[in-house]
């Protein structure tokens, strides 16, 4: 059996940041602690944090299951995160710049040119171009997992539209409504500014013909999406209008929206839909979700896309394996937060290596998500294991590999008690004319005993996350 680091308790004494919370436990019976709970779950579907899992029947409105037990770091932790996070940020905006301009780092093979310009992400439309302020991705999710003390590693890079951060606000919401002697006995730092952040970092990269205050807009796909409550909360938390593809026209040089006074220009379009779905004029000629001619518009600088198009090159999970050599190459530093191992199965040698450690291995799609088309290889039946190999063998190029990290656990309430059960941390940095980010982060707890894998759509909730002050 691995060894797991436990957040909470270390040579069987409670580590110092958590040391307000064991009696905050104790004193919990078992029946204060339901009626808490359900007094969440009535919280949080009152509230309308619902969501929905593509392709699946059943409740359309599910909750993603909240757990009460906070997930604590320290100031001296959180200080090292942030700057590695930075550092990060910082690297794949250069990186995003590079590579639709002149390409030094292809050039100078650090990194395979097949992977950038053959990478279905690579969006031909915006080579050439440089956005506003060079930012091509504007809220960057770096998804972080623990293994000791003093080890952390970066799992993956979300660059394009990383989801979650209204439950970030609302765990903490509900978590001071319910427990407020907590946050009075605890000196925790505060989340509630980011929607003021995220706001001045989009009007941040207004585009070069705004020459007034700039019009910040939310394009969602529309209620059917499942991170609607999310584009709706954001609108409202900013102040901004939340828009679908018809409330916008293109005329001239500029976008409009639609109003009850008449079309309104706008500015900055905090997109929420993908890529394909932007301008039916120059990707998907099908799509009813975008705003026909928007592209000419951003390439002639009447309008800002955030997070720009093409940005999703980045955190492709093959890229991903080069984001550490991309620090050193644009920014002349070490890493300060390390990757994990990855085998890339599109290399003869890796592949190999894959193959015949297959059991004991993570394999991941190289552009899937959510927790889908995946493998942990030692939660695996033989045979799935061996179908698993079918599908590698037929496309090496879509996967790649990582060894079963021993994630760290926390405590969290589950039916028996309080039980040890593993997470992972996605903070949000938010990348404009400076890059910032709030103290903490979304943490997913996967709450199946053993389970590694948290994502919502596979059981897995959701936790506050505390920093607290020095």
């Amino acid at each position: 059996m691995p060894t797991y680091f436990n957040e909470m308790y270390h040579d069987g004494a409670v580590r110092a940041p958590y040391a307000q919370l064991e009696d905050w436990t104790k004193q919990m019976p078992d029946a204060l602690r339901q009626m808490k709970q359900a007094e969440a779950e009535a919280l949080f579907r009152r509230i309308g944090i619902t969501f929905a899992v593509y392709g699946e029947g059943g409740d359309p409105d599910r909750l993603i299951p909240f757990d009460m037990f906070p997930r604590v770091f320290t100031a001296g932790e959180w200080s090292r995160l942030e700057k590695g996070i930075k550092q990060r940020a910082r690297a794949l905006n250069a990186f995003l710049v590079d590579v639709y301009g002149r390409g030094e780092i292809v050039r100078a093979g650090r990194i395979p040119a097949k992977l950038v310009y053959q990478n279905a992400a690579y969006e031909q439309a915006v080579s050439g171009f440089v956005p506003p302020k060079g930012v091509y991705s504007h809220i960057v999710g770096i998804d972080l997992v623990r293994t000791g003390r003093d080890d952390f590693f970066v799992l993956e890079d979300n660059c394009r539209t990383p989801s979650g951060v209204s439950y970030m606000l609302e765990n903490r919401e509900i978590m001071m409504r319910m427990f407020p002697d907590l946050f009075r006995e605890n000196r925790i730092e505060p989340v509630d500014s980011y929607p003021e952040k995220l706001r001045r970092t989009l009007a941040s990269v207004a585009p070069a013909k705004c020459n007034s205050e700039p019009t910040v807009v939310i394009l969602t796909p529309g209620s059917f999406n499942s991170a609607y409550y999310e584009h709706s909360f954001l609108a409202d938390l900013m102040g901004v209008e939340l828009v679908e593809g018809q409330d916008l026209f293109v005329e001239g040089e500029f976008c409009y929206m639609r109003t009850t006074e008449g079309p309104r220009r706008v500015d900055v379009i905090y997109r929420r839909i993908d890529d394909a779905y932007i301008d039916p004029l120059c990707f998907r000629a099908d799509s009813m979700l975008g705003i026909p001619g928007l592209m000419d518009v951003y390439r002639s600088g009447g309008v800002s896309i955030c997070s720009a198009p093409g940005a999703g090159v980045a955190d492709d999970k093959a890229v991903y394996c080069f984001v550490p050599e991309m620090i050193r190459f644009y920014l002349g530093e070490e890493p300060i937060l390390q990757n994990v191992p990855t085998w890339q199965c599109h290399q003869h040698d890796d592949l190999k290596y894959v193959l015949s450690n297959l059991a004991e291995l993570v394999v991941k799609e190289v552009h899937g998500s959510g927790g889908y088309g995946m493998l942990v290889g030692p939660k695996c039946t033989k045979a799935e294991v061996e179908a698993f190999r079918g599908r590698i063998l037929a496309n090496p190029g879509n996967y790649i590999a990582q060894p079963t990290l021993a994630l760290s656990t926390t405590p969290t309430f589950v039916d028996e008690g309080i039980a040890p059960r593993h997470v992972d941390l996605r903070p949000y940095c938010l990348v404009g004319e400076r890059i910032e980010l709030v103290p903490g982060g979304l943490t997913r707890v996967a709450l199946k005993e053993g389970s590694l894998v948290v994502n919502s759509s596979q059981g897995g909730g959701v936790k506050d996350t505390w920093v607290l002050a020095e």
